[in-house]
């Protein structure tokens, strides 16, 4: 739950330029690019790290305005915000799904499927952070 008008979280899920700030995983190091906003069909890049540099492009798949935002790459696996409107706040639900990943037994291989959940809170609270105060 976080005690944020949904439209204010959104904006920042959806301003690429954001999400090395509020990004707790470790690997998304900074934006490549000029565009300020996403919406559906949108592309981005990110300079990463996930033990050596590397450059990946994303696509925005799902996008509901103030509500629902995901992004994959080749890979195929995929983030996904969803943003629930409640009376004490916006409930973010943060997904990260890898059953359409063309290397699913690499994502598990990683561990990603047990070390992403804690990763992935410490996302939401950063995200709260910023925008509740």
């Amino acid at each position: 739950m976080i005690h944020a008008p949904a439209q204010n979280i959104f904006e920042l899920l959806a301003d690429p330029s954001q999400h090395p700030v509020i990004d707790c995983s470790g690997t998304v190091r900074s934006y490549k690019g000029q565009q300020s906003r996403l919406v559906l069909g949108s592309t981005f890049a990110m300079e990463m790290k996930l033990w050596v540099p590397y450059r990946i492009k994303s696509r925005v798949f799902e996008f509901e305005e103030n509500r629902l935002i995901a992004w994959g790459h080749f890979g195929g696996h995929r983030w996904r915000y969803l943003l629930q409107d409640q009376p004490e706040g916006t409930l973010v639900t943060e997904t990260f799904d890898w059953s359409t990943s063309i290397f699913p037994w690499a994502i598990e291989l990683c561990r990603f499927p047990t070390t992403h959940p804690q990763k992935m809170e410490a996302t939401l609270e950063q995200i709260a952070n910023l925008v509740e105060s």
